[in-house]
């Protein structure tokens, strides 16, 4: 078993990072001292699971993090600078700070560095995410250890839900709009006064009609999604948060 390190201080090491083409360190210190910050560690960059899943999730919400208070949210991983660079240019992650842990001095000081020799990774960090205040850890999600690579605890939405006073994960809205249209207008303005934020996509720009009836089965805008659900129109939202305020 893996050991939990929440009430302790983090590693003090230096990560050797490259910014505009120097080597720049980094000092847990300088990262950790005085903030309150996010980390989640993965096995490497590139991989499926990292690259499909924890560092997206985490950029999507990255702003509702820090409406909680959370200065910023670091990613680690066993790999070096250059590769922490290129990958995090094609994740398009600017939300989040990519920090290489080469030599694994971090990783190893956290008792999660493990040997991935089966899938020749070599040293690798075990999955795991954690909420680090003024350079204490005060919250630790470690994956179970378990054949192959575990994603069931270290995900973005766990973290919200620990941090969100009510427990809730965030509400994820899709609207599918069109210019000028006067019910996008409404229910777009009706998202925004329930400080409910939403992705839009605008027809024949994000979207094309065909796409627009193949989900949702309709000709007409808006239409609005709920964390994967079809809600419906503008008066089929009204009706949802009506039922969600009230409950």
């Amino acid at each position: 078993m893996f050991k939990n390190l929440e009430g302790q201080r983090v590693p003090e090491v230096i990560f050797k990072t490259r910014q505009n083409g120097e080597w720049v360190d980094i000092d847990s210190s300088g990262l950790f001292s005085g903030r309150t910050v996010i980390v989640f560690s993965l096995p490497g960059a590139f991989t499926p699971t990292c690259s499909s899943s924890h560092v997206p999730r985490f950029n999507e919400l990255a702003e509702e993090f820090r409406d909680l208070g959370v200065d910023e949210i670091v990613c680690i991983s066993v790999n070096d600078a250059f590769v922490m660079n290129e990958w995090q240019k094609q994740q398009d992650a600017d939300a989040i700070t990519f920090i290489p842990d080469g030599s694994g001095n971090f990783t190893r000081g956290m008792g999660l560095l493990v040997n991935r020799d089966d899938l020749g990774f070599g040293m690798r960090s075990w999955r795991y995410s954690m909420l680090v205040e003024d350079g204490v850890i005060q919250k630790m999600f470690i994956e179970p250890q378990e054949d192959g690579d575990p994603f069931h605890v270290s995900d973005a939405d766990t973290m919200m839900q620990y941090l969100s006073r009510d427990g809730s994960a965030p509400v994820n809205v899709v609207i599918l709009s069109k210019k000028g249209c006067p019910h996008c207008a409404r229910a777009k303005s009706r998202l925004r006064s329930g400080n409910i934020r939403f992705e839009e996509l605008v027809l024949q720009e994000s979207i094309s009609g065909t796409a627009l009836r193949a989900l949702s089965g309709a000709t007409t805008v808006p239409q609005i999604f709920v964390n994967g659900q079809f809600i419906g129109d503008a008066d089929a939202l009204e009706n949802w948060l009506e039922t969600r305020d009230a409950a």
